[in-house]
């Protein structure tokens, strides 16, 4: 019997899956492969098939144990491409897990961004770029998105009032820049960043009851999870029955290469 493929790499002009491969690679799998084939300039990453999502639900919400080892193996390949190291104090590399069916379902389903930032990464990212206010603005931005989509929303929580975690996370945000008589985003410094996220995290553990973890491994299956579930999230259940896109086609993930148009003023 021939293994199972569950993952396809693209990247440095190659990729392992190409256009026609929609129905297993979703839509912007398929695409982000043939641009790659192209020879477009795509920050590398790695799509698991929309079959895997169904072999998720069947597995009782977890993910298959054949496809953590094909998830590292791929993050290796990516790590090759790009240069850089997953969950490395020195160059480290970030990556964002979003979803892709095969047709497209706009804004329906989940996305985290910048996940790989932990207290061992966030050192080696500050030196490489330095810039330590966008790596602390960048790890809240993490730990909102992360709280909202993974921990929250993929379990099901059904927050107390209607006050999500992320609004919560906001209002945190809207009264430090208050107190401090900021009027923008753009006035925090980075020690105010550092401060807010290390408040953010107290704020998740007391209202979700666990901490927001802080293994760059943990992020990047829970973000992979996150994404399989919110297939089945009310929002995309809802838009799947007006379009009439049948519910077994599962949505693929694609984990890609974080780029930053903010790092610096040489950034576009």
């Amino acid at each position: 019997m021939s293994k199972v493929k569950r993952v396809y790499v693209f990247g440095n002009k190659t990729a392992e899956g190409k256009a026609d491969m929609k129905n297993l690679l979703g839509g912007k799998g398929a695409n982000l492969a043939e641009m790659c084939l192209l020879g477009l300039p795509v920050p590398a990453g790695f799509t698991i098939t929309t079959d895997t999502c169904n072999e998720y639900y069947k597995n009782n919400h977890e993910l298959p144990a054949e496809l953590i080892p094909e998830i590292w193996d791929a993050l290796a390949k990516v790590e090759q491409m790009m240069g850089m190291k997953y969950g490395d104090a020195e160059n480290p590399l970030l990556v964002s897990c979003r979803s892709g069916a095969r047709k497209s379902m706009p804004g329906m389903m989940d996305t985290v961004l910048n996940i790989g930032l932990c207290s061992s990464t966030i050192p080696g990212l500050i030196k490489k770029t330095n810039n330590p206010r966008f790596v602390w603005d960048s790890y809240r931005r993490l730990i909102m998105m992360y709280a909202d989509v993974v921990m929250e929303k993929a379990e099901g929580i059904e927050p107390v009032d209607g006050k999500g975690i992320r609004k919560q996370l906001d209002d945190i945000l809207d009264e430090y820049k208050h107190s401090k008589g900021y009027k923008s985003d753009t006035d925090l410094t980075a020690d105010d960043l550092k401060f807010l996220a290390e408040e953010f995290k107290k704020q998740v553990k007391k209202v979700l009851g666990k901490e927001f973890p802080d293994d760059a491994k943990e992020q990047l299956l829970g973000g992979i999870k996150a994404v399989f579930k919110s297939w089945n999230g009310k929002k995309a259940v809802s838009y799947r029955r007006i379009e009439g896109i049948p519910d077994d086609w599962g949505t693929a993930v694609n984990v890609q290469t974080m780029v930053f148009g903010n790092m610096g003023d040489t950034s576009a």
